[in-house]
């Protein structure tokens, strides 16, 4: 039986390990191949393709920032979470630029805002808001990825919650609103489906231990690591050595953190279902992490 793996760049571990060649017999999927699926609006609901395609045929496995696995338990998907990253407060912000008038987030209350939906950018924008007594229908937010910095420059957008690499070539034009540290921790993990988990822990234990190397060869190559990127070399290479590697199982303060996100997505209307963390939690996984460090 074939095991499929998706894979996309905003996953580092995931894909190096594909570029390097670390799991021999699997299928690697391309999700920017699979497609994001149907687009939501912005302003009323969550994509879902991550966790979709764990149950249509896409992959068995698959690595994303905080919230996709959120949005699949809300849609009834029986996903569970395999590991977390360490904290990449890091890697982006909600900026605005460097000549805006905007100087808390409490002043976007009517103001457009980038980000990538559906990401660890909407749990980020969502936690600032509630910290400022604002929720998600105070603003607009606009659902953008490869043009965000763009947009912001040019004056289209009023904020940008940014990440490395794409916050480099326009970083000396913006200004930081809210630093990722302090909101929450913003780690990369990665989930499966519970029937992949329980009838195949030792597929599920070969790919984790070929993550595992995949991140200790990027600690230790960030210039080679950076190469197997599409985009600036430099850019990648700041922004692979600025992030923790290694992968860890999952902790209950990951859980709680995870549990107020999902609380504050139902309650701003973004998913429909109320949704348990810690359901998607199997101690036996957390067991199989620990073998493979």
């Amino acid at each position: 039986m074939t095991t499929r793996v998706g894979f996309f760049p905003q996953n580092n571990t995931l894909w190096v390990a594909r570029h390097r060649d670390l799991l021999p017999g699997v299928e690697w999927v391309d999700l920017n191949a699979l497609g994001r699926g149907e687009r939501v609006d912005p302003a009323r609901a969550l994509p879902s393709a991550h966790g979709d395609h764990l149950f249509d045929g896409g992959y068995d496995f698959i690595g994303t920032g905080s919230t996709p696995p959120v949005t699949a338990q809300a849609k009834g998907h029986d996903i569970v979470y395999v590991a977390i990253s360490g904290p990449r407060v890091e890697n982006g912000r909600l900026v605005v630029r460097d000549d805006s008038p905007i100087g808390s987030v409490a002043e976007l209350k009517g103001r457009r805002v980038a980000l990538g939906h559906g990401s660890w950018q909407t749990t980020l924008l969502l936690l600032a808001l509630e910290r400022a007594g604002l929720g998600w229908g105070d603003i607009v937010p606009v659902d953008a990825y490869g043009n965000a910095a763009e947009l912001l420059v040019n004056g289209d957008v009023d904020a940008w919650v940014g990440s490395y690499p794409y916050l480099t070539p326009v970083e000396s034009r913006t200004r930081t609103l809210v630093e990722t540290d302090g909101l929450f921790s913003h780690r990369s993990l990665w989930f499966t489906r519970r029937d992949f988990a329980r009838e195949r822990p030792d597929e599920l234990a070969r790919i984790v231990a070929a993550l595992q190397e995949a991140d200790r060869w990027t600690a230790g190559h960030p210039r080679e690591a950076a190469a197997l990127f599409d985009g600036d070399l430099d850019a990648w290479e700041h922004a692979l050595r600025t992030r923790p590697w290694g992968l860890h199982p999952v902790s209950e303060e990951f859980v709680a953190e995870q549990q107020h996100a999902a609380d504050l997505f139902h309650a701003n209307g973004l998913i429909q279902e109320k949704v348990s963390v810690a359901d998607a939690v199997l101690p036996e996984i957390g067991e199989l992490v620990l073998r493979t460090r």
